[in-house]
C-alpha cells in the first residue's frame, strides 16, 4: 500500500473481512497516510487472491489533517445490516492544535471526524441519511471519545462496546449507541500526563457514563465478545485486552452490568483479541517481536 504514515502510533491499523468475503474475498483495512506535519486515518478495500491483496482502493479519509503521531483510533466493527463502524481518536495530546486550540477538543465537533465512532456503508458512504447531531454529519454516530482502540458486538442483542484509552487513568469500556455524547475532552476521569485534571467534571447531563472506569491505565487495546464453546463458563463476557497492564482483562457481564472482572497476565503488551473459529481466544502482543 502506498503512502501509509508509519510513525509513532500510526501505520497499519485494523482489517475486516467483509461478511460475505466467501463469496466477494474482500478485505477492508484502516491506516495512517501522510506526513509527521499532516496526517489522517483512511479507510481502504482491497481483493484478496491467493495470498495477494489487489485492486486497493481508498474509501474514506478523515476530514482533518492532523501533526504527530498519536490517535488514530480505527477499529472497524460490521453491523448485521451490512453497514460499518470505525472509530477515530481525537487527533492527539497538547500540544497539538487545530483551528486555534488543542485538537482534542474537535471530539466534540459533531462536523469533525475526530474523536468519533463513524457509521459507513460498505463503499465508504454515510449509513444514514440525517446527521444524529444538530448540524453535524450524517456519518457520525456518536461522539466525545478518545481513542477507541477495541470494538465488539454482542451477537445476541446488537449491543456496542467499546473500550477507550484515557491518557493517566480513566480508561473506559462504554456501550456505544447513535447520538450518544461520551464527554471527552469536557467530561472524563482522566488525568494530563503531567498530573493535573484534564476537566473538573467526571458526569455532566447528556453524557454516558463509561460500565467501567479502568484507573490505572491498562491502555485497552482489541476486544472480543466470547461466544463459544471451548469455555463455556465465559459464554457473554468481554475480553479486553490490555498493552501498558499487559494482560488481559475478562469483564463477566449479567446482560449488559458488568458484575466482576478477571486479570489474566500475558508476556507482552496485547493489541488484538479474538475468538477463533475453533472457539479458543488468540491475542496478538504490540512487541519488537510480536506473537500471536
Amino acid at each position: 500500500i502506498e503512502g501509509v504514515f508509519a510513525s509513532g502510533q500510526g501505520g497499519l491499523m485494523d482489517v475486516a473481512l467483509h461478511p460475505e468475503f466467501a463469496e466477494n474475498n474482500l478485505v477492508y483495512l484502516t491506516y495512517s497516510e501522510g506526513s509527521r506535519d499532516a496526517n489522517r486515518t483512511v479507510l481502504a478495500r482491497g481483493v484478496l487472491t491467493g495470498n495477494t491483496l489487489g485492486e486497493t482502493e481508498v474509501l474514506f479519509r478523515v476530514n482533518i489533517e492532523k501533526a504527530g503521531g498519536q490517535h488514530f483510533g480505527s477499529r472497524l466493527v460490521w453491523l448485521p445490516d451490512g453497514t460499518m463502524l470505525l472509530a477515530i481518536g481525537d487527533g492527539g495530546n497538547p500540544p497539538v492544535r487545530h483551528d486555534g486550540d488543542w485538537i482534542r477538543k474537535q471530539a466534540q465537533n459533531p462536523s469533525a471526524h475526530l474523536g468519533k465512532v463513524l457509521h459507513l456503508t460498505e463503499d465508504g458512504e454515510p449509513a444514514a441519511a440525517e446527521p444524529a447531531f444538530e448540524g453535524g454529519l450524517p456519518e457520525v454516530y456518536s461522539l466525545g471519545h478518545r481513542n477507541i482502540q477495541g470494538m465488539a458486538i454482542d451477537p445476541a442483542t446488537g449491543t456496542i462496546w467499546a473500550n477507550e484509552h484515557g491518557a493517566r487513568g480513566g480508561d473506559e469500556l462504554n456501550i456505544v449507541t447513535r447520538g450518544a455524547n461520551y464527554g471527552w475532552p469536557e467530561v472524563t476521569y482522566s488525568r494530563e500526563y503531567s498530573g493535573p485534571r484534564i476537566s473538573d467534571l467526571t458526569s455532566a447531563e447528556g453524557v454516558v457514563q463509561p460500565e467501567v472506569v479502568w484507573t490505572p491505565a491498562q491502555a485497552p487495546s482489541g476486544l472480543a465478545f466470547y461466544t463459544g464453546e471451548a469455555f463455556p463458563q465465559w459464554q457473554g463476557d468481554l475480553f479486553s485486552g490490555g498493552l501498558v497492564a499487559r494482560q488481559i482483562r475478562r469483564v463477566d457481564l449479567d446482560g449488559t452490568e458488568v458484575v466482576g472482572e478477571e486479570k489474566i497476565p500475558t508476556e507482552g503488551r496485547v493489541r488484538d483479541v479474538r475468538q477463533g473459529p475453533d472457539g479458543l481466544i488468540y491475542f496478538l502482543t504490540d512487541e519488537q517481536a510480536g506473537e500471536l
